[in-house]
C-alpha cells in the first residue's frame, strides 16, 4: 500500500481528489463506460446516435467563424465521408488533421449542417498497418487536469505490479458461482472484445456480480464489527418497570395495543442489560411509536 510511483506531486493531488491515494486504490477505480475501438465502422453505415470508430483521409480542413471559431475537417473512407468539428482546439490539432493525413476518430455520430458529423471526437494519426485495440477501452471517472490516457497508464501499471489475494476461499467461490476477485478486477479494466459493453455498463456481468458481492460482504462485516464493539461497552442496567412507567401507563386514556406492549417489553428487557441497547423502533406514521 504505497503511493503510485513516478507520478508528479500535482498529479498525485488530482488523483487524491477522486479518492486515489495508494496504488491499490487504482485497482478499485472502475470504469464508468467503455468505447469499442476493436473494429472500424464504414462511414456510410454509421447511424446518428451511435458511438463508432472510423478511419479515413482528411480531404478538407478549414476554420470557420459562424457562429464561433470552429475547426471543420472532412474525413473520407471508401464508403463515404463525415465531418469532424472542434470548437476548442490548438494549432497542434490543426497540424494533426491537415489534408491528406490518415486519421482514426472515435465519437458519437450526429446529423450536422453539412451531413453526418462528430463533435470533438478522439482522433489520432495512423498508418495502413496501425493495429486496432484488442480490448474495449475503459472510460474512467476523472477530474480536471487528469486525462484518460494517464489514468489508464497508472491503472495498467498497478495491475502489473500488485498481487491481490482473493479474500474468499475457493470452496465458497465455487458454491456461489463467483469469479475470482482479481480476475474480475482485471476483466473490468481490460474486457475482451467479445464481452458486450452493455452488460458491463449495466453491471450485470459476472465480474460486476463478484464486485457487488464483496461490497455487500464488506458492509455486513463492518456492521458486525461495530455491533460487537458496542456490545463490549458498558451501560447502566435499568429496571424493566418503575413507578414512573406504571404511573404513566395508568394515566393514559387508552390501552396500549398488543404490538406496542410487545415492543415495550423487548425494549425494557434490553435496558436491563449492562450493555448499550442496539435497537431501532420502526413503524408507520400513526402507529404509536411516540408513546412507546
Amino acid at each position: 500500500m504505497t503511493a503510485p510511483a513516478k507520478i508528479p506531486p500535482a498529479t498525485l493531488a488530482r488523483l487524491a481528489r477522486i479518492g486515489i491515494r495508494h496504488r491499490a486504490d487504482l485497482l478499485l477505480h472502475l470504469p464508468l463506460r467503455y468505447e469499442d475501438e476493436t473494429h472500424l465502422t464504414p462511414i456510410d453505415t454509421a447511424q446518428p446516435g451511435e458511438t463508432v470508430q472510423v478511419q479515413g483521409v482528411i480531404t478538407h480542413a478549414e476554420i470557420i467563424f459562424k457562429p464561433r471559431r470552429t475547426l471543420v475537417c472532412r474525413l473520407q473512407d471508401a464508403s463515404g465521408e463525415l465531418y469532424l468539428r472542434f470548437l476548442n482546439f490548438y494549432p497542434s490539432l490543426q497540424h494533426q488533421l491537415a489534408v491528406d493525413k490518415q486519421i482514426r476518430a472515435v465519437g458519437e455520430v450526429r446529423m450536422g449542417y453539412y451531413g453526418p458529423e462528430m463533435v470533438h471526437p478522439k482522433c489520432r494519426s495512423v498508418g495502413d498497418g496501425t493495429p486496432l485495440q484488442t480490448s474495449l477501452t475503459p472510460v474512467y471517472p476523472t477530474t480536471a487536469g487528469l486525462s484518460q490516457t494517464h489514468l489508464r497508464k497508472y491503472i495498467t501499471n498497478a495491475l502489473e505490479v500488485i498481487a491481490v489475494a482473493d479474500p474468499l476461499p475457493e470452496c465458497y467461490r465455487n458454491n456461489m458461482n463467483l469469479l475470482g476477485f482479481f480476475e474480475s478486477i482485471r476483466l473490468l479494466h481490460n474486457p475482451p472484445p467479445d464481452v458486450p459493453a452493455s452488460c458491463l455498463e449495466d453491471k450485470s456481468h459476472a465480474a460486476w456480480r463478484r464486485i457487488k458481492f464483496d461490497e455487500l460482504l464488506a458492509q455486513q462485516l463492518s456492521m458486525r464489527v461495530h455491533h460487537r464493539d458496542r456490545s463490549l461497552r458498558g451501560a447502566p442496567a435499568l429496571p424493566a418497570q418503575n413507578r414512573y412507567t406504571t404511573a404513566l401507563l395508568g394515566k393514559l386514556p387508552f390501552a396500549l395495543t398488543r404490538a406496542q406492549q410487545k415492543v415495550l417489553a423487548e425494549i425494557s428487557a434490553d435496558l436491563t442489560k449492562p450493555q448499550p441497547m442496539q435497537r431501532l423502533l420502526l413503524g408507520d406514521v400513526g402507529s404509536g411509536k411516540t408513546i412507546v
